[in-house]
């Protein structure tokens, strides 16, 4: 995988405000770059250092042995959360948590994806 990509999905990451998710293809579909699953792929090998609990499944879950560590910071964050009783575990709900950039927000990703386009030197062609 491309090191700009991996950039790039990481830095995204870092602007979801606290309370707020994406989901891996909402990144994707913002870089114009990869899919849910390469998203998925960078978050998984490479999202430590991010607010990963931040990036999420489009139904709103995280793989199991994540949730737990998520939903102590949800809950910290106000992220809306629902914990249902059916054993399923707890879920964002997604219609109420997922952010929508403003045009500050979109001008910074704008950034990003230019930065990921440039060659490996960074030098503009």
């Amino acid at each position: 995988m491309r090191r700009e990509f991996v950039d790039a999905v990481l830095e995204v990451a870092a602007l979801i405000p606290a309370g707020r998710v994406l989901s891996y293809g909402d990144i994707a579909e913002l870089l114009g770059s990869g899919g849910a699953r390469q998203v998925g792929r960078v978050m998984s090998l490479h999202g430590g250092a991010v607010p990963w609990w931040r990036v999420i499944r489009a139904d709103g879950t995280l793989p199991h042995e994540l949730m737990g560590q998520a939903v102590q910071r949800y809950q910290r964050e106000f992220t809306p959360i629902i914990i249902r009783e059916t054993g399923a575990g707890p879920k964002v709900q997604m219609q109420l948590a997922r952010w929508f950039p403003d045009d500050h927000d979109f001008d910074r990703i704008e950034d990003i994806r230019q930065k990921m386009s440039l060659p490996a030197d960074g030098m503009e062609p």
